[in-house]
């Protein structure tokens, strides 16, 4: 028997369950008033829609208490909603605000747990033009010289090669239409540099903020100019 797609589109179909998903897409783990604000419906309603998508394993929990705190369930998912963002027509802007959140989401995201957008792409970009990484069908691969560079990053190769999750496939970015890094490489790569200062994150939003340091680190090390 084939899966239920319609089930699964019929959930996505819904704004309010959209715009959740859309939250939920930085990665981190968000309490469900926070959710409910960011979509512009009652506590209550929030709580309806996601035990919708926690019974479709789109989402996963954590109670700490009274409190509830939710995910993505899986990249995976993540992936899914990435590749959809493709054939969903743009949303119109209809002020100053709207319109510097989707500059801030275009120039630098996240994507669930690695980095996207403007600069994710032009990073992937210059990893390979280096030398760093190739490209081998719809994934990347580190070549000798990306291992020396991430050792000087201090990523050990061996200990995210080592997780469940695949090494670094090819993750097509919705709004610049390349391939940008994803997986366990995708996901060290952000850490270290959130953890470094090149970037920080805008809350309420899965943009980042290129910090100075940020701006200077990506031209020297890799002539990306911001």
């Amino acid at each position: 028997m084939n899966p239920d797609l319609a089930k699964i589109a019929a959930l996505l179909s819904d704004p309010t369950r959209s715009a959740i998903l859309l939250c939920l897409m930085d990665g981190t783990i968000h309490p469900s008033s926070e959710l409910a604000y960011i979509a512009k419906v009652k506590p209550q309603t929030a709580s309806f829609h996601l035990h919708k998508m926690l019974d479709a394993d789109l989402v996963s929990v954590e109670k700490h208490g009274r409190h509830r705190y939710y995910k993505l369930k899986s990249s995976e998912v993540a992936r899914v909603l990435e590749q959809l963002l493709h054939i969903a027509p743009k949303a119109a802007v209809n002020s100053l605000n709207e319109l510097r959140e989707k500059s801030a989401i275009h120039l630098a995201r996240t994507c669930y747990d690695h980095l996207a957008g403007y600069v994710g792409v032009q990073l992937t970009n210059a990893l390979m033009q280096q030398g760093f990484l190739t490209k081998i069908d719809i994934d990347f691969e580190l070549t000798s010289k990306g291992r020396i560079f991430l050792e000087e990053l201090g990523i050990i190769e061996g200990n995210i090669r080592n997780s469940r999750r695949k090494f670094a496939p090819c993750c097509l970015d919705w709004t610049e239409r390349q391939h940008h890094i994803a997986g366990a490489l995708g996901n060290a790569l952000l850490e270290k540099m959130l953890e470094a200062g090149w970037f920080s994150r805008i809350p309420k939003t899965r943009a980042l903020k290129v910090t100075p340091k940020g701006k200077l680190e990506l031209k020297k090390r890799f002539s990306i100019q911001l």
